[in-house]
C-alpha cells in the first residue's frame, strides 16, 4: 500500500480535551490549553508524520450553543473544517454526561459517519464513566458499519492515544505528504507567539475577563544578526476599567505574564526573544465585524 495523507478535524465541546489530545499527538505544543471553555478560537494545524504516513489535525473550537456574534464566528470556524477534512475525529468528556449540545454534534456528525471516529476523553478522571457516553454514542450512531470502535483514551496521559492514531491511519485515503517530515504545525510566528501570551494571560485572569481579551503582535524585527526576535505586542481588552486588571498591582500582573510566555517562547524557538509587552483598549471588539474577522479567520 502507498503512503497515507489527511486532514483530520477535531470536533467535540468546549473543554473535552482537543488541544491537549492534538499536542499529545504531535509531541509539541501546537495549541494552547486552558480550563477556560473556548480557549481555541482558530482552526489549529498540527502535524503528525508516521512511516504509515502523514495526517494533519485540525484542531477546532468547542461547540458551544450561543447567539453571541463571536461564538457564531468560532462555529462557521469548526463548519468549515468539518467539510473540507477527509476525517473527523469526534471527541467526548467521560467526565461529563452527554446533554443538549453533545446531541447536536452528534446530529451534526451523522452524515459524516463514514469518516468520523470517536474517541471518549478523560478516563483517568476520578468521575469518569465512559459507559454512559458508548451508549449515547450506539443510540445516536446506531448500528453504523464506520462506527466500529470506540477509542477510549487520556489525552493527559497518553493512553490509547497510539491506538487511536493507528486507527486514523487505517482509515486515511493514500495520497502524497502536504508539509515536509520535520513540520508539526504551519503556524506563522507571530500568531504562534500571540497565542502563547494569550493562555498565560487567560489562565491568570480567568475569574475575571478570559473571553475579553485577545492579543495583538504588532511589530517584530530580528536583531542581533538574526539571533534575536525583538516582539511588541499588545494584550486588548474591551473597556478601560479591564487594563488594571490585566496591569496588576505595581505592574505585577503584566510582568508575570511576560516572564511566563518568554518561558514557554524559548521552548519552541530557536531565537532569543525580547517580549515588550502592552496593555490597551479596544472598545467592544467582540461586537466588531472587522476585529472577529481578523482575530479569527488567520
Amino acid at each position: 500500500m502507498g503512503k497515507k495523507s489527511a486532514f483530520a478535524a477535531i470536533v467535540g465541546r468546549p473543554s473535552v480535551g482537543k488541544s491537549t489530545l492534538l499536542n499529545k499527538m504531535c509531541g509539541e505544543k501546537v495549541a494552547i490549553v486552558s480550563s477556560v471553555p473556548q480557549t481555541t478560537r482558530n482552526a489549529i494545524r498540527g502535524i503528525v508524520n508516521r512511516e504509515e504516513g502523514q495526517i494533519v489535525f485540525i484542531d477546532t473550537p468547542g461547540r458551544h450553543t450561543s447567539e453571541k456574534k463571536m461564538n457564531k464566528k468560532l462555529m462557521d470556524v469548526s463548519e468549515r473544517a468539518l467539510m473540507e477534512s477527509d476525517l473527523v475525529l469526534y471527541l467526548l468528556d467521560a467526565s461529563r454526561a452527554p446533554g443538549a449540545e453533545e446531541e447536536e454534534i452528534a446530529v451534526l456528525l451523522k452524515p459524516l459517519a463514514q469518516k468520523t471516529v470517536i474517541a471518549i476523553n478523560k478516563i483517568d478522571m476520578p468521575n469518569a464513566d465512559t459507559n454512559i457516553l458508548i451508549k449515547f454514542v450506539n443510540e445516536q450512531f446506531g448500528e453504523n458499519d464506520s462506527i466500529k470502535n470506540i477509542h477510549l483514551i487520556s489525552a493527559n496521559t497518553g493512553q490509547g492515544v497510539e491506538d487511536l492514531l493507528s486507527a486514523l491511519f487505517e482509515m486515511a485515503p493514500e495520497g502524497q505528504p502536504l508539509y515536509d517530515a520535520d513540520y508539526y504545525t504551519d503556524q506563522e510566528t507571530g500568531f504562534r507567539i500571540s497565542e502563547i501570551i494569550r493562555e498565560q494571560a487567560i489562565n491568570r485572569l480567568r475569574q475575571e475577563l478570559p473571553h475579553s481579551l485577545y492579543v495583538d503582535v504588532a511589530d517584530m524585527e530580528f536583531r542581533e544578526d538574526g539571533t534575536k526576535l525583538w516582539v511588541r505586542a499588545f494584550i486588548i481588552v474591551e473597556r478601560e476599567s479591564q487594563k488594571g486588571m490585566v496591569v496588576g498591582k505595581g505592574g505585577e500582573m503584566i510582568k508575570a505574564i511576560r516572564l511566563a510566555a518568554l518561558k514557554d517562547l524559548k521552548r519552541i524557538f530557536d531565537w532569543k526573544i525580547d517580549l515588550d509587552l502592552r496593555v490597551k483598549t479596544g472598545k467592544d471588539w467582540r461586537h466588531n465585524d472587522y476585529t472577529l474577522k481578523r482575530i479569527i479567520d488567520r
